[in-house]
């Protein structure tokens, strides 16, 4: 799974805590969605201002991957919901 590990490799670059860092892959009915675990203090960082920094990460993701259903959904630890 190269997108799994590309989404982790660039979610841990942007983060202050890059061990707290981790992708979950979960195939639903509508398709397979990639799940960013982060450090409640970095969700912030990921999601980004107007959320541009996580729309660049799934449009960089996306491109490596060869599904056209795949999802990204960043989960804020503290509320542990996703965020889209």
């Amino acid at each position: 799974m190269m997108e799994t590990e590309a989404l982790e490799h660039l979610v841990r670059g942007i983060v202050d805590n890059p061990d707290d860092v981790s992708v979950q892959a979960r195939t639903l009915r509508r398709g397979r969605t990639l799940e960013v675990h982060v450090h409640p203090d970095d969700i912030g960082k990921v999601i980004g201002r107007n959320g541009r920094t996580a729309t660049a990460i799934r449009t960089v993701v996306g491109a490596l991957s060869s599904e056209s259903s795949l999802r990204i959904d960043f989960v804020d630890e503290f509320n542990r919901r996703p965020r889209r």
